[in-house]
């Protein structure tokens, strides 16, 4: 696959620390939620920034969807991320669940079915959590 952009961004102190990319654009101090054990200080959390990611993206990829086939998405269109994180039931980790409610106004309902199973095809997020990708770790 040819790769058309790459980033970077990096986190220390775990989910109670802070996370930054290369470029300093982002820059967040992480907290944990008082649900897994935090004191719910200011902060976000990777759960979060992936539901934000995951709906920036899937947003996209209805949009390059509609361009195709010259259906206007307002510009009020939305889509909501909700992520859920959890213990795995093989009790070796944690595991996360993701759902998207996405809201069209002015789309006739079938319309709108038609463009968002079409974006879930598109999307990268989608793709990557349907396929389970593998993701290469290394030791500096």
């Amino acid at each position: 696959m040819p790769i058309l952009y790459t980033t970077k961004a990096s986190a220390t102190g775990g989910r109670a620390g802070h996370a930054r990319s290369a470029d300093g654009v982002l820059d967040v101090n992480l907290t944990v939620p008082k649900e897994l054990g935090g004191d719910g200080a200011t902060g976000t959390n990777p759960e979060q920034l992936f539901a934000a990611g995951y709906s920036a993206c899937f947003l996209g990829a209805l949009k390059f969807v509609a361009g195709k086939e010259k259906v206007k998405i307002p510009d009020d269109a939305k889509v909501t991320a909700t992520v859920g994180i959890g213990p795995r039931e093989d009790g070796g980790g944690f595991g996360i669940e993701v759902s998207l409610l996405v809201d069209i106004p002015g789309v006739e309902k079938s319309v709108a079915e038609d463009l968002v199973a079409k974006a879930h095809i598109v999307c990268p997020y989608s793709h990557a959590m349907r396929t389970s990708t593998e993701v290469p770790v290394s030791v500096a």
